[in-house]
């Protein structure tokens, strides 16, 4: 049996190449008939910098700034990346219609990629091979490569 593809999931970072990433997400997805999840992930930072932050303004002032500006980020996140997806799919009338969601969250990337994956959000993965944070990459190993060692699910990474 040869397996549907019907919801792509497209993890951006916003980058240049994630990008090129979308469009070949969204070539796909016009091809067969499927459409296209895009996920931006905050991520939450690590537990040094909170502990930090907590010092420095106190747990219960941190808490209440970031949440007030945690939803303002991803109103401006989700505008962006909605003008993107206008501007890249622009000359294909078909094409904005193939965006079914697009989903601003905080946490660790890998992980919300993974859970999305998981709860059944996608048949099939496409990601660019790099985005922000080349030295991050080099001494973590890239959100991409790690998405492709623990998905579930097929994931086409596209290089640079």
């Amino acid at each position: 049996m040869i397996p549907e593809i019907k919801r792509i999931l497209h993890p951006t970072d916003m980058s240049e190449n994630a990008r090129k990433a979308f469009l070949y997400a969204a070539s796909i997805a016009f091809r067969v008939g499927g459409l296209i999840t895009v996920l931006h992930v905050l991520d939450e930072g690590s537990p040094n910098t909170k502990l930090v932050l907590d010092a420095m303004l106190g747990t219960d002032g941190w808490e209440a700034s970031r949440k007030n500006r945690e939803a303002e980020v991803i109103r401006e996140i989700r505008d962006k990346i909605e003008a993107f997806c206008m501007e890249a799919t622009k000359g294909h009338p078909d094409c904005p219609y193939l965006v079914d969601q697009i989903i601003v969250e905080v946490g660790h990337p890998v992980e919300r990629i993974l859970h999305h994956i998981e709860k059944g959000d996608a048949d099939m993965v496409v990601i660019g091979s790099r985005g922000h944070g080349i030295l991050k990459e080099t001494l973590l190993g890239s959100t991409s490569h790690r998405v492709l060692r623990r998905s579930p699910v097929p994931v086409l990474i596209v290089s640079q």
